[in-house]
C-alpha cells in the first residue's frame, strides 16, 4: 500500500493552484548544483523483505568483541528496571509530551533529572536535556559568547576532537576565533592557556577527565580565566564525579556532558544525552527548556515549563537552540539509572571501575615494548605506546574477540603507535589477562 495519501489528480490539482506545472517547478529557486541529484526512490519492499534485509547489514557487524573502547562512549552495565519504566506506555512516544494539563508525570521526570544533573555537577541549574555531549558543547560555547559579548573561545588539546569537530560544524558560517591549546597525554598545559588569554575571550573549553583520560583539578586556570573576564566551560564524565571534585567546585560557569553512560545503551551513535548546567546567573541565556516546580490553585505540588527561550516563543533573533524529539525520553532512562544507583551506589561504581582501570594499566605494564602513559592519574581511560602502528594491532585484536581501543593515529598524526584503552565495569579481571596475554601474542608471536 502506498503511504502517500494524496492521488495524481489531486497533486495535479494543488500544483495547478500554485501556479507550478510540476514537482521540479518546486525547487526551480534552488540552484541546480544545490539540488537532489534524483528522487527516484527503489520500489517497496515487504515487511519480510526488509526485515530479511535488514539482518542481512546486521550480520556484518563484529558482534560479541569483549569491548576496551571508550572516547565519550561507554560499555556499562544498565539495570534491567531502567527500560522497563522508561518503557511504559506514559513515558513511551517519539514526541516531548510536556503540556501541562496531561503531563505532569513527565514533567516531574525531567524536573527530577535536572536537579540530578545539578546535584552531580555541582551547580545551580540544568536544562531539559540536549541531543548529545557535542552539541551540549557547542551550545555552551554559545552561551559563552551571548554572555560576554566577545567572540574568542579558547578549546584545551584535551578536549575530545568528535566534540571539537561538531563545533567547528555547528559555527562553520559564524565569526568565532577559535584557539586550539597543545596537550600530550597528560593535564591541561597552564602556560600554553594563559599565552591565548586576552580580553577578547569569551570562554575557555575544558574537559575532565580529558580525552586521554587524564583527571585534573582546574581551578588555578579558572581563576586566571575568571581574572580575564571570560567563562569556563567544562565538559565531564558524569560516573567520574561519584569520585572526583566536581566542576562546580572548581568555579566553572558552564558544565556539560554525555549522559550516555546513565542508563543508555551503546547504539551504533544514538540516541544519546546531551546534559548542560550552569550558574543561576546565566539562566536567561540556556538553550533548550527548563522545568520548574511550584502549586496550583488548590495549593497542590505542580510541576510547570519555567523557562524556554526557543524561537516558536519568542522572536526568533532572540531564541536559544531548538531542541526537538523526545530528548527527555533519554533523561528519564537518566534519572531512574541515578535512582536506582543511589548515591553510594554511584560512588561504589566509580571506585570499581577506576580500580579495575588501574588493575589494567599494571598488567599491560608488563609487557615488554608496551609504554602506559602515566604522566597524570585517569580515569577509565588510559593512553599506551605500542612498538607497531596501532592500527595494525586493533585489526588483530579483533580477530581475536576484542575491541582493543581506539588507535589515536585516527585524530593525531605524530600518535601512530598510541592507543586509547578503557576499562568499565563490565571487565572482569579474567578478560583484562586474556587481553593482555592476547596483546603481547599479536605483537611479538
Amino acid at each position: 500500500m502506498s503511504y502517500i495519501p494524496h492521488t495524481d489528480r489531486e497533486v495535479k490539482q494543488m500544483l495547478k493552484d500554485i501556479g507550478v506545472n510540476s514537482l521540479a517547478g518546486l525547487f526551480k529557486d534552488i540552484p541546480a548544483e544545490y539540488r537532489p541529484a534524483s528522487f527516484n526512490l527503489p520500489e517497496g519492499r515487504s515487511e519480510f523483505e526488509v526485515y530479511e534485509h535488514l539482518k542481512r547489514l546486521a550480520s556484518k557487524n563484529a558482534v560479541g568483541l569483549v569491548n576496551f573502547l571508550g572516547c565519550g562512549f561507554y560499555d556499562h552495565n544498565i539495570p534491567a528496571v531502567v527500560d522497563a519504566l522508561a518503557g511504559r506506555a506514559e513515558f513511551y512516544t517519539a514526541y516531548t509530551p510536556y503540556q501541562p494539563e496531561c503531563s505532569q508525570g513527565t514533567l516531574q521526570a525531567i524536573y527530577e533529572y535536572q536537579s540530578a544533573i545539578c546535584l552531580l555537577t555541582g551547580m545551580d541549574v540544568a536544562n531539559a536535556s540536549l541531543y548529545d555531549g557535542g552539541t551540549a558543547l557547542y551550545e555552551a560555547g554559545m552561551m559563552a559568547l551571548r554572555i560576554t559579548g566577545r567572540n574568542k573561545i579558547l578549546i584545551d588539546g584535551g578536549v575530545s576532537p568528535i566534540y571539537r569537530k561538531i563545533m567547528y560544524t555547528y559555527t562553520s558560517n559564524l565569526a568565532i576565533d577559535f584557539v586550539e591549546i597543545p596537550v600530550s597525554h597528560g593535564q591541561s598545559t597552564r602556560e600554553e592557556v594563559y599565552k591565548y588569554l586576552d580580553d577578547r575571550t569569551a570562554a575557555i573549553i575544558l574537559q575532565n577527565p580529558n580525552f586521554f583520560g587524564a583527571i585534573d583539578d582546574h581551578s588555578d586556570v579558572i581563576k586566571r580565566v575568571h581574572e580575564a573576564g571570560a567563562l569556563a566551560i567544562e565538559s565531564v564524565y558524569p560516573i567520574s564525579l561519584g569520585l572526583l571534585k566536581t566542576p562546580g567546585s572548581m568555579g566553572a560557569d558552564i558544565v556539560t556532558g554525555e549522559g550516555q553512560s546513565m542508563g543508555l545503551p551503546l547504539s551504533f551513535g544514538g540516541s544519546y544525552l546531551g546534559f548542560l548546567a550552569a550558574r543561576k546567573r546565566h539562566v536567561r541565556k540556556m538553550p533548550g527548556r527548563i522545568v520548574g516546580e511550584t502549586v496550583d490553585k488548590r495549593g497542590n505540588k505542580a510541576f510547570v515549563l519555567t523557562l524556554q527561550a526557543r524561537e516558536q516563543h519568542i522572536r526568533r533573533e532572540k531564541a536559544t537552540s531548538n531542541i526537538c524529539s523526545n530528548e527527555s525520553l533519554c533523561a528519564l532512562k537518566a534519572i531512574i539509572y541515578l535512582s536506582i544507583l543511589g548515591k553510594q551506589g554511584l560512588v561504589d561504581l566509580a571506585r570499581l571501575n577506576f580500580n579495575k582501570t588501574e588493575f589494567a594499566k599494571d598488567v599491560l605494564d608488563r609487557i615488554k615494548g608496551v609504554e602506559v602513559k602515566r604522566s597524570s592519574p585517569t580515569f577509565n581511560e588510559f593512553t599506551v605506546c605500542l612498538p607497531k602502528d596501532s592500527r595494525e594491532i586493533v585489526a588483530s585484536m579483533i580477530e581475536r574477540g576484542f575491541n582493543p581501543g581506539l588507535p589515536l593515529g585516527k585524530y593525531y598524526e605524530d600518535m601512530k603507535n598510541y592507543l586509547l584503552i578503557c576499562v568499565t565495569e563490565k571487565r572482569t579481571k579474567e578478560e583484562i589477562v586474556r587481553y593482555a596475554e592476547n596483546l603481547e601474542a599479536v605483537l611479538w608471536s
